[in-house]
């Protein structure tokens, strides 16, 4: 096989970007041969020698594709990404791989053949500050963690957002709100930087910007297991917002925001200085460390690329979409733990957070909700557009 054909579940706003990529050529040996979307429209633009598909199961039999990439509303992640893999063709799901950690176990145990290959559309682990700080980190410059403070509130949303879709922002639709939709690519690099936490304590304002029933605003607090500390803040009501990561070590401090990586270094550890120390008030001495930072970020691009490189080279995956499962249980931790209002012991409980969920969609207000098109009309999202 010299080129990966690929097929498009879910044509809404983020599949028809993936699809436009590799019809403008920019992921290589890569050939888009069909497109699936429960909406006609959304098929309209595709033709010629792209096969056009309403459902998921027809595209599957068909065998018009190597490999699919599911960018559907979240809940249809599992259900389809289990009927592929069963299928046997290669799968890139969008992020979160599937709502809850139950459905995460149970998209991921389908995955059974060794060749098959299975990724996540995590593109921020291409962005190099975010490498360069894990080439830190797993260096030992920060020495043994001790604190992670991470303030992304820069996810501002407009009422008309959330009335663009009939599945955003809703229990049933979407299953969750700024940890589902927004944040999975910020807790995937929570993890992938620092590791799973052990205990979480998550607070949530559910509509509390927005008439919507889902949350909105997130504050979190974190227990590692070696003692270290975090807190997580996340909102789309907040204006201006703020992106800001900063992660301390008994070695120093990197902060991550618009200014770009910056690294304070102690000459002794805070440890040692703290124990050594003949001063009541003394402070290690610190360097300020230049840290270069060079590539560019290939984003979803480079995922796809990585994506169809390991199905014909066999290159290790950027994203293995059975990571997918952390960030996912760090979002489903932080709200179990507002709704119940106590913290939660890591590894989660994924079938008792599955109940909760069930009980907020029976007791849900927004059965149906109906969405607006710019400027007037409807905007209905279909159950296979993102």
């Amino acid at each position: 096989m010299s080129e990966v054909r690929l097929a498009v579940i879910g044509v809404g706003g983020m599949g028809s970007y993936h699809a436009g990529l590799i019809q403008g050529g920019k992921v290589a040996r890569c050939r888009l041969t069909a497109v699936c979307d429960t909406d006609p429209e959304r098929l309209e633009p595709f033709g010629g020698d792209i096969a056009t598909f309403s459902d998921h199961k027809a595209l599957l039999r068909s065998g018009a594709a190597d490999a699919v990439l599911i960018a559907t509303p979240h809940y249809p992640h599992t259900p389809i990404g289990i009927a592929a893999l069963q299928r046997g063709v290669h799968v890139l799901v969008e992020k979160p791989i599937s709502v809850h950690k139950a459905d995460c176990e149970r998209l991921i145990a389908a995955h059974r053949k060794r060749k098959q290959v299975f990724a996540a559309m995590f593109n921020m682990r291409t962005e190099p500050v975010y490498r360069r700080v894990k080439d830190l980190i797993e260096r030992g410059e920060l020495g043994r963690l001790t604190r992670v403070i991470w303030i992304v509130t820069n996810w501002f949303r407009t009422e008309h957002y959330y009335a663009s879709g009939t599945w955003r922002a809703t229990w049933r639709g979407e299953g969750g709100g700024v940890l589902l939709n927004q944040c999975p690519h910020q807790l995937d690099m929570l993890q992938w930087l620092c590791g799973m936490p052990s205990r979480i304590r998550g607070f949530c304002g559910f509509g509390k910007f927005h008439r919507i029933e889902v949350e909105d605003d997130v504050t979190a607090y974190l227990e590692y297991p070696n003692g270290a500390t975090g807190v997580f803040v996340a909102s789309t009501g907040e204006a201006p917002g703020t992106n800001r990561l900063e992660i301390s070590g008994e070695s120093g401090k990197i902060v991550v925001d618009e200014a770009g990586l910056r690294f304070t270094r102690n000459e002794v550890s805070s440890r040692e200085f703290c124990r050594t120390s003949p001063e009541a008030f003394a402070v290690p001495p610190v360097w300020d460390v230049r840290i270069p930072v060079t590539g560019t970020a290939t984003q979803h691009a480079g995922i796809l690329e990585n994506f169809v490189n390991a199905i014909l080279d066999g290159a290790p995956l950027i994203a293995p979409a059975r990571e997918g499962i952390r960030s996912v249980e760090i979002g489903n931790a932080i709200l179990f733990s507002a709704l119940t209002g106590k913290p939660v012991t890591l590894p989660l409980d994924g079938v008792a957070f599955e109940r909760r969920l069930k009980r907020l969609i029976r007791e849900s207000g927004a059965v149906r909700k109906k969405a607006v098109r710019r400027g007037g009309g409807d905007l209905t999202q279909s159950f296979q557009s993102r």
